[in-house]
This record gives C-alpha cells, sequence and structure tokens, in this order.
C-alpha cells in the first residue's frame, strides 16, 4: 500500500510540474479596457507597455474596446509602417479581440479606422520562445531584428495577467506536501 501511494504522490507532482510548464498568459492590451486608442503623446504609445511585458509563444493578447468605432487588423511589418489597410493577415471587429501568440518574433497590429493607425494608434508585441519568460540576470535579453519596441532585461507585470495552469499546478504541490 505506501508503493501505490508513494507511486500516486509521484504522478501528482509530474503532473503539476507538467502543468506549471505550459502556463500561457493573456495580457490586457494596454493593461485597462479602452487602451486601444489614439495615444494623448508618442510616450503614451502602447509599444510602451509592449515593452514592460514579456511574450511567449501560446500567450493571447486580448483587447477590449468599442468595436463600432476601431478594429484590430494584424499586419505585416511593412504594412504597420505605412499603415496599409488593404492587405491584413488578420482583421477583427466588434470590441472583444483575443488573438493568440503562436510562433516567436515580432507581431504587428493597426486600428483600421481610416486616420488612427497614422495617429499612434498601433502595436508591436515581441514574443519570446519557450522558455524565455525571465531572463534572471545572467544573460542579456534576446535580440529581435525589427523596428519596434525593444526588450528589457527585466519583466514588469503591468496590467490584466491571467494564468491558466499556475493555480492548479501549485494545489496539486500543495496537496501531495499534505498526503505526505
Amino acid at each position: 500500500m505506501a508503493s501505490s501511494r508513494t507511486l500516486y504522490c509521484y504522478s501528482l507532482i509530474i503532473i503539476s510540474v507538467l502543468f506549471t510548464l505550459s502556463e500561457a498568459t493573456d495580457f490586457l492590451v494596454g493593461g485597462k479596457i479602452n487602451a486601444w486608442e489614439i495615444p494623448s503623446s508618442p510616450s503614451d504609445s502602447l509599444n510602451g507597455w509592449a515593452e514592460e511585458n514579456r511574450f511567449q509563444i501560446g500567450d493571447s493578447l486580448v483587447w477590449k474596446f468599442d468595436g463600432a468605432k476601431d478594429s484590430v487588423m494584424q499586419v505585416s511589418r511593412d504594412d504597420y509602417l505605412s499603415c496599409n489597410t488593404s492587405n491584413p493577415i488578420a482583421a477583427h471587429k466588434g470590441g472583444d479581440v483575443t488573438v493568440k501568440l503562436e510562433k516567436s518574433g515580432p507581431f504587428y497590429f493597426i486600428n483600421g479606422t481610416k486616420g488612427h493607425c497614422g495617429n499612434g494608434q498601433k502595436l508591436i508585441v515581441a514574443v519570446l520562445s519557450k522558455g524565455r519568460r525571465h531572463s534572471y540576470g545572467i544573460s542579456p535579453a534576446p535580440s529581435i531584428e525589427f523596428e519596434g519596441p525593444t526588450i528589457s532585461p527585466t519583466s514588469g507585470a503591468s496590467g490584466l495577467v491571467v494564468l491558466r495552469s499556475g493555480f492548479l499546478g501549485a494545489l496539486i504541490v500543495f496537496l501531495v506536501g499534505m498526503v505526505l
């Protein structure tokens, strides 16, 4: 009986580790509802918010905005720089938009409403590969060649951040500790 109990405990530990390693985060763009708007100044650009966060493959960006006057378009680098809305990779309307970040590298977003992108309503997000969320001061942050925000070596957790499976992993570890 003791060996089956031990096997059960080890199984729970392994499962909790796997859940913890597969954490994904939902980031509310700009850290607040209705942040998707023309910035009042260049220093209020959403790219500043993006520079303060670390994005990994599997994370999601969540926009909450007035769907009657705004939209979110994922575009190429060239279309981002020129505010070209005629050839989006993806276009989203409706005010509640979630985009899953499924690969590493830069993602470019603009508002499709005429004049909004040209007035600064756009965003670049740099997505790191799995396992690179924290740098721990050992090595510099990775360098990604593109025009936009830089990636700082430390991570700020501003805004709404929802961890989906970390709580479950912590709960399982706690329960295993109680059993032992």
